[in-house]
């Protein structure tokens, strides 16, 4: 037997739901989300409290068109500008309430997120509203879609697709939400998965693997860490760039993780390019996953 093969890591199939939520509550928030992520919390419960919130940038992927200063210079109160498709999903960038206020003025449909140490988050220019006012979510659930082009219906006086996105803290001051995150490390993103260091992949390890495909690849399940075939798909989408020409059909085999493998070996692996993954091939992988852009 190659002592690089690892079992049980890498079947495909449906993606899992997470684990000690009820069929009930799994397909209440489904319905509520519209495929949202799950990252760090339950999606779509009314009325339930969650804890003080850990802000997260859930919009790293995307070019920022409008920085903060841009918005003051220009008189507003200031936020973040992203660049991005009309009908993008929003995730949360932290749990919390939400609250969905159409034609806000010049933000057009803007959806509040209230956390519960008293920051609002608030992402503006959205074509679409999909929670409850009231709904609670946690980070990374789907709370919108963006939008912004000129003249459509919520986008304000948006000149183009994009979200903006400022905070808000407790005593009204509208706020850097990336300057936030930059004084409280402790709460943004990711943690890092500890595959590096014991080459045996997890629920962390798959969370940040799926993070990645969603900024890269197209991915939009969950962010749960239960790779299924979607999750996999996705993978298959991105190994084009390094060799690989099989399917895209979420069953990984030999040539798929031939493809992981060249993409590790970029990142330290230095074993055979056999397909066979085990805990060298899965350190390498790890390096990449946890670099800070994927968090």
């Amino acid at each position: 037997m190659n002592t690089e093969y690892l079992a049980g890591c890498c079947s495909g199939g449906a993606e899992q739901p997470q684990v000690g939520l009820s069929r009930r509550t799994l397909l209440r928030g489904t319905v509520l989300t519209t495929g949202a992520l799950a990252v760090g919390g339950v999606v779509g419960l009314p009325g339930i409290a969650h804890a003080a919130p850990s802000i997260y940038n859930p919009f790293a992927g995307y070019a920022i068109t409008g920085s903060w200063q841009d918005h003051l210079n220009s008189g507003s109160l200031g936020g973040i500008d992203f660049g991005m498709g009309v009908g993008t999903n929003l995730p949360a960038c932290g749990a919390g309430t939400i609250q969905n206020i159409p034609n806000n003025g010049t933000g057009g449909h803007t959806v509040t997120i209230n956390h519960a140490d008293g920051y609002r988050s608030q992402y503006m220019h959205l074509s679409q509203f999909l929670l409850a006012n009231g709904t609670a979510v946690g980070a990374g659930a789907i709370v919108g879609r963006s939008g912004g082009a000129v003249g459509a219906p919520g986008s304000g006086s948006s000149t183009g697709p994009h979200l903006h996105w400022h905070m808000i803290n407790p005593s009204g001051v509208r706020i850097n939400p990336l300057t936030y995150i930059g004084q409280n490390p402790g709460g943004g993103g990711l943690p890092k998965t500890s595959t590096e260091q014991d080459g045996i992949p997890g629920t962390i390890f798959y969370k940040r693997m799926q993070n990645w495909l969603r900024i890269t690849s197209g991915y939009t399940g969950p962010i749960d860490g239960a790779p299924g075939a979607n999750t996999y798909s996705a993978l298959q989408r991105a190994m084009r760039g390094y060799g690989y020409t099989g399917p895209i059909d979420g069953v990984m085999g030999t040539n798929s993780w031939k493809a992981v493998q060249r993409l590790a070996s970029g990142y330290g692996y230095t074993g055979p390019i056999d397909g066979a993954m085990g805990p060298n091939s899965w350190r390498g992988f790890a390096r990449f996953l946890n670099q800070d852009r994927w968090n």
